[in-house]
């Protein structure tokens, strides 16, 4: 009989080791995913105590209504000639099929160097002429978008030998 107590005595671990293992093992796990996670991701950027305290004031807070702009203050625009940006003017044109549908655009140039006035008027025509030749299963969904986006840069590259170097859409509708 004392042969028969010692097997079911090594059978059956008990359920307070069991878990304190699985305790054990879970704490390691997280806490090397944290060490990893932490080794593998960048710092965040911290802005400085300057930019915090000018942020603060033009965010204007709740229940001002308005307050700031009212008072004069502008936002700077992002199409200046400092930073090499043009804003196009807003494009709208019909689709080529289905015809009845219309397309809005608003489109801004980045310049290497300095602006050129006279090509960003060009390549605004020639998006404008190649909006009207796009249907609208050509633009559906993310990956049209994604395409028009590759076709109009193309485009501008071309139309600009290389002076432009981005095309950032600022609007897109389609009515």
């Amino acid at each position: 009989m004392a042969e028969e107590e010692q097997v079911v005595a090594e059978k059956k671990p008990s359920i307070v080791i069991t878990i304190a293992i699985i305790a054990v093992l879970t704490l390691l796990a997280g806490g090397g995913g944290w060490v990893v996670g932490n080794m593998l991701a960048p710092p965040p950027a911290e802005k400085p105590a300057e930019d915090v305290a000018k942020a603060e004031p033009a965010a204007g807070g709740h229940g001002e209504g308005g307050k700031g702009a009212a008072a004069g203050e502008e936002v700077a625009h992002i199409s200046t000639p400092a930073n090499g940006i043009v804003l196009l003017d807003p494009i709208t044109s019909n689709l080529a099929y289905p015809s009845e549908n219309r397309i809005r655009l608003e489109v801004a140039l980045m310049f290497k160097g300095a602006t050129d006035v006279k090509i960003a008027e060009e390549i605004h025509q020639d998006i404008m002429a190649y909006m009207r030749t796009v249907t609208l299963q050509q633009v559906q969904g993310p990956r049209g978008f994604q395409y028009l986006r590759d076709d109009l840069q193309e485009r501008v590259d071309l139309r600009s030998e290389g002076r432009v170097t981005n095309v950032m859409f600022r609007t897109f509708v389609i009515e």
